[in-house]
């Protein structure tokens, strides 16, 4: 039986619904013997680490952080001794940039032969020199059926129309709002010109009296309360929800939306690098990678893992997109701090604005 997913991108709750809980000794780590995990919260199978352990008499423990700043933060002046991490893709791109990432030995990772064709060679990290997939997911729109007078498969619904003023939430993320705004222009959400940013600011400025809120992880609750009837979400939040109520439904525009990807590198200066190959190897394994997937209820890229998941989590649209809304969907790649300054800008006058 597939459990009710879990939100990885919630705030930090604990490890109890895991059963697992690891707090990093302060003043240093001890390689010998120990992998130093730095993962998202909720984001592992219910017994992985022990499972890992049992194989291969290496032990692991696991610290939690909240969002890829701070992950991004806690590594930029220097490893505190961290052997594996799970940033996403545009933070691959970030990492690599700023020399923080160790290159794999593809040698000691036999099981990346069980990843699916279409993730071996991605924008960010081309040849996979730097990251492996862990999972993969989409934003796009939830919604309540009994609302709606059709399926809302287009961000016009929540951009530019009146339809549904004042039920409408946004993610609080200035890029990804910003970024849904250039598709529904029919432009790459990675476009990032001036006079793409400007237009998106624009559209925000004139749509926002029709928006309840920019909600900062929680569009999926105000959605299940019924405070709004469309939220920009994340899939895996939708899901959490849907699953509580099945007036609620998901559904990835026509234009696409932004398809992400969590993954698994090692940083520089993780002081068990052999350790950290040895686990990400596990995690790839068909068998264990199909327990994390149906635990934590993400779409995995592992395609021996996905051949041995039930029906209900193989065919889940909401967690595998059809094949068409991918299609027109994309990753996002970083832009590169002179936009990141112009967007980070832009956004701060859309909330400004009256």
């Amino acid at each position: 039986m597939i459990r009710t997913p879990i939100s990885r991108r919630a705030a930090l709750m604990g490890m109890g619904a895991v059963g697992l809980s690891f707090t990093l000794p302060k003043g240093g780590f001890a390689a010998s013997g120990k992998v130093n995990f730095y993962n998202w919260d909720t984001y592992i199978g219910e017994t992985t680490l022990e499972d890992f352990t049992a194989a291969t008499g290496v032990e692991v423990q696991m610290d939690l952080f909240a969002d890829n700043d701070e992950l991004f933060a806690k590594l930029r002046g220097g490893n505190p001794g961290y052997d594996l991490i799970v940033p996403t893709n545009d933070y691959v791109e970030r990492m690599i940039l700023a020399g923080m990432l160790t290159e794999l030995d593809h040698s000691k990772i036999p099981n990346m032969a069980n990843i699916g064709s279409g993730f071996l060679n991605p924008a960010f990290d081309p040849g996979r020199k730097f990251s492996l997939p862990y999972m993969w997911g989409s934003i796009g729109i939830g919604y309540r059926k009994s609302a709606v007078s059709s399926v809302p498969d287009s961000w016009a619904h929540l951009y530019t129309s009146d339809e549904y003023a004042g039920r409408i939430s946004m993610l609080s993320d200035g890029q990804n709002v910003f970024g849904m705004a250039l598709k529904l222009m029919g432009k790459s959400l990675n476009d990032w010109t001036p006079e793409n940013i400007a237009a998106a600011e624009e559209m925000l400025i004139a749509q926002k009296s029709r928006i309840t809120a920019f909600a900062p992880d929680n569009g999926q609750d105000l959605l299940l309360s019924g405070e709004v009837d469309l939220a920009m979400e994340w899939n895996g939040d939708i899901l959490q929800v849907m699953g509580e109520d099945d007036d609620l439904g998901f559904v990835i525009p026509k234009e696409g939306g932004l398809l992400w990807e969590d993954t698994l590198c090692v940083p520089v200066g993780a002081p068990n690098p052999e350790g950290a190959h040895a686990l990400i190897n596990y995690l790839l394994d068909a068998e264990a990678g199909a327990k994390i997937a149906e635990f934590i209820y993400y779409a995995t890229p592992n395609a021996a893992a996905k051949a041995l998941t039930a029906e209900e989590y193989r065919t889940n649209p909401a967690i595998f997109p059809p094949d068409e809304a991918v299609a027109k969907s994309e990753t996002a790649v970083y832009p590169g701090q002179e936009a990141v300054q112009m967007i980070d800008e832009a956004w701060t006058r859309v909330k400004a604005a009256g």
